[in-house]
């Protein structure tokens, strides 16, 4: 199995849990909080896909700037984005060549470190299984008691 297939099998294996975490969210509970300083659940959703989308754009794109660059988030349902982003993010991965992998990744001025693009995605994605687990809770706390396992094999 190629590195390449490997990252992409990590990134769906968790990827499908979040979307479907996601996917519980009614828009009547977008705003919700479990606590006051938390982000209400469109606001974590919306970041958890478009900073694991930037971890795989500066991965496949050679380019640590990428990451500091906003994002234009398109007018759509949670459940929408969530499709799109996964779809993009997805793209990108596929794009990598073994060779790809390896590249060193100066990324001191954001992160103060230089990452192999193998590492930094998988920071990416470790970024991602941190808030899912915090989707959980907020889903839990909305009244879903059916929920899957962390992670898809």
């Amino acid at each position: 199995m190629s590195r390449t297939d490997q990252v992409l099998s990590l990134f769906k294996s968790h990827r499908d849990i979040t979307n479907e975490l996601i996917g519980k969210i009614q828009p009547e509970q977008e705003e919700y909080q479990p606590t006051p300083t938390s982000m209400p659940a469109k606001k974590l959703a919306v970041h958890i896909l478009t900073t694991t989308y930037k971890f795989a754009l500066v991965v496949s794109s050679g380019d640590p700037s990428k990451f500091r660059e906003k994002l234009e988030v398109p007018e759509a349902s949670l459940q929408e984005l969530a499709e799109t982003f996964t779809e993009k993010t997805a793209a990108l991965l596929q794009g990598m060549s073994d060779e790809d992998w390896n590249r060193e990744l100066d990324l001191t001025e954001t992160f103060g470190a230089k990452f192999k693009a193998s590492a930094f995605i998988r920071m990416g994605i470790d970024h991602e299984i941190h808030h899912k687990g915090q989707l959980f809770v907020y889903v839990r706390e909305m009244g879903y008691t059916e929920l899957p396992f962390y992670m898809k094999k």
